[in-house]
């Protein structure tokens, strides 16, 4: 399927894929073009299946959403930003086609999520979730304490663009809840234990337990020097919690040289 493609930056730059997470839509990198990477990289960020102005229909499996991706990028986009699901998907990516990844940077990814765990997340989307406005849909977020300390006006911005009304004039997320509880499904199975052949960067958010340092060593032990991982000061949507910092570390980690 081709995705919908949110665009940023000069086309002549480099083009940098972005992935986002379930639930989410491309335009929530927004943030990281305003901050500086629109001037170092042309980015692209396609809505997956099931999300935003995207197709909604199934199957929602990772071999799916990664056919999906690389139908919708051009064969010489070779750099690669994922967020949370984004970041397992890109690591799929990393593994079964490598030849379309020269590098790629994962921010707090959910490379694996236990059952149990994924379990609880798929059922909290049994029940539809509506807004009378985007300031209480920003309100109710700011109060479950997903996020350590997100700028409001970007919270804002995001929803306004991702909420749609309704027959009833409520506002709900433009995602389909079948496909967000089959991610979560998807999650839970075994990441991909290989040797990597391209360079992968994993940003641990420290104030997230969704990327534990364990597992991330756990993978590396196979992955090989290949896989290597930073920290940042910041929850798990690093995007709205600390923009100019992701996207700083975004920049200097697709500069480095490989170890």
């Amino acid at each position: 399927m081709k995705l919908h493609v949110e665009e940023w930056g000069d086309p002549s730059l480099p083009t940098l894929v972005c992935v986002h997470g379930v639930t989410g839509h491309g335009r929530r990198f927004a943030p990281l073009a305003d901050a500086g990477l629109a001037h170092r990289f042309h980015l692209v960020a396609p809505d997956l299946r099931g999300h935003g102005r995207s197709g909604w229909e199934p199957p929602w499996s990772l071999e799916q959403h990664v056919d999906d991706l690389l139908e919708s990028v051009t064969d010489d986009a070779c750099l690669w930003v994922g967020h949370s699901f984004g970041g397992r998907l890109v690591l799929e990516i990393a593994v079964s086609h490598p030849g379309r990844v020269e590098r790629a940077v994962l921010l707090d990814p959910a490379l694996w999520v236990p059952p149990p765990i994924a379990l609880e997340e798929a059922d909290a989307f049994l029940t539809e979730a509506s807004f009378a406005s985007v300031d209480e849909a920003v309100d109710r977020r700011l109060a479950s304490g997903l996020d350590v300390a997100p700028v409001r006006a970007l919270l804002v911005d995001d929803f306004a663009a991702h909420l749609e009304p309704g027959a009833d004039g409520r506002l709900r997320f433009r995602f389909s809840r079948a496909s967000v509880i089959a991610a979560y499904g998807e999650m839970a199975r075994t990441p991909p234990l290989v040797a990597l052949t391209r360079p992968v960067s994993v940003v641990r958010a420290t104030g997230s337990r969704v990327c534990p340092a364990e597992l991330v060593a756990a993978i590396a032990e196979t992955a090989g020097p290949l896989l290597t991982s930073v920290e940042l000061d910041a929850g798990h949507t690093v995007i709205w919690d600390a923009p100019e910092e992701t996207a700083a570390l975004i920049g200097r980690l697709l500069a480095a040289e490989v170890p």
